[in-house]
C-alpha cells in the first residue's frame, strides 16, 4: 500500500512492474481494486511499471479534513492525477480509465496532451447524459443524502442494476461502496452527468482506444460512436458478451485489446 500526500488529503495508489509507467484509474464507487487482474497480466510483460491510482472520497484515498467538496469534481480528479505524475517524476505516460475514470483520462489528455502518449477508455461516458437514469439521480444531493440515510434503498437499487452481472461484479462493487464517502458518491457523479466531450474531441490528436460491452447498462455502448466519430487515429474495441465491466467479464480478450494497442496503437479486435 502506498500514497502521497496533497493539499486535499491522502491519495493511495498500488503498483506493480518494471518499465514504462502506466496509470490506470477506476470508475465511480469503485477502487483501484477493479484493475487488480489487469495490472498483473501488464506486469507480467515485464516491460510496464503499473499504477493504479483512488481518486479522493473513493477506496483509501481522502477521507479527511483537508478533503473539500470540490475535490470530488472531474477537474479535481485531473488535478489529482498531475500532482501524482509530479511527485513521482513521470513525465508522459498512457493514461486508462474505466467508466468515470476514461472521462478524466480523456480530460488530462485533453488539458494537458504533453503527458499524455495514448489514451484508453472503459464503458467511459463522452455524454453525461448517457448514464443509466440511476446513476443520473443520484448526482442530487437530497437524493443521495435520502440514499445514505436509507442503505436498502441503495441496495434494490444495485440489485436491479447488477441484477445480470457475475458475483465477482457485485461482491466487489458492494465491498467498494462502503468505503465511499457521501459528497463524492454525489458529487463526482453529478458532475459527470454534466459532461460533454463531444465539440473538444476532435482536438485530441494521440491514439485513443474506447472498449465498451455491447450489453452495458451503465454507460450506453453508443459512447463508442462519439469517441471515434471523425478521428482516424480513434479505436473501437466492442466487447460481445460483456455488460459495463468488460476487464471482467472477457478478461483474455480485454487484454488483448489493451496490449494490442500499448504495442502500435493502430490494431483493432
Amino acid at each position: 500500500m502506498s500514497s502521497i500526500v496533497t493539499e486535499q488529503g491522502l491519495l493511495h495508489y498500488e503498483s506493480i512492474g518494471r518499465g514504462q509507467p502506466i496509470i490506470l484509474l477506476h470508475g465511480w464507487i469503485n477502487s483501484w481494486d477493479v484493475w487488480r487482474d489487469s495490472m498483473i497480466s501488464l506486469a507480467k510483460t515485464r516491460v510496464y511499471r503499473v499504477y493504479a491510482l483512488d481518486f479522493w472520497g473513493f477506496g483509501d484515498s481522502g477521507k479527511g479534513a483537508k478533503t473539500s467538496s470540490d475535490s470530488f469534481q472531474i477537474d479535481s480528479y485531473v488535478n489529482m492525477v498531475n500532482q501524482f505524475m509530479d511527485s513521482l517524476g513521470i513525465q508522459e505516460a498512457p493514461v486508462f480509465g474505466h467508466s468515470m475514470g476514461g472521462t478524466v483520462a480523456l480530460q488530462i489528455a485533453l488539458s494537458n496532451p504533453d503527458r499524455v502518449s495514448k489514451v484508453a477508455v472503459v464503458g467511459s461516458p463522452v455524454l453525461g447524459t448517457s448514464l443509466n437514469p440511476f446513476l443520473q439521480l443520484a448526482g442530487y444531493g437530497a437524493i443521495a443524502k435520502l440514499i445514505w440515510r436509507y442503505p436498502f434503498i441503495l441496495h434494490s437499487i444495485m440489485r436491479i442494476l447488477l441484477a445480470k452481472d457475475s458475483k465477482k461484479v457485485r461482491s466487489m462493487i458492494s465491498r467498494d461502496v462502503q468505503r465511499t464517502t457521501i459528497e463524492s458518491f454525489f458529487r463526482s457523479i453529478g458532475d459527470l452527468r454534466e459532461t460533454d466531450l463531444r465539440s473538444e474531441l476532435p482536438q485530441l490528436n494521440i491514439p485513443t482506444l474506447g472498449i465498451y460491452g455491447k450489453h452495458d447498462n451503465i454507460v450506453s455502448p453508443s459512447n463508442a460512436e462519439l469517441l471515434s466519430q471523425g478521428r482516424p487515429n480513434a479505436q473501437v474495441s466492442m466487447m460481445q458478451q460483456s455488460r459495463h465491466f468488460p476487464m471482467i467479464d472477457e478478461p483474455e480478450l480485454f487484454m488483448d485489446a489493451l496490449t494490442k494497442f500499448l504495442n502500435n496503437g493502430h490494431k483493432t479486435t
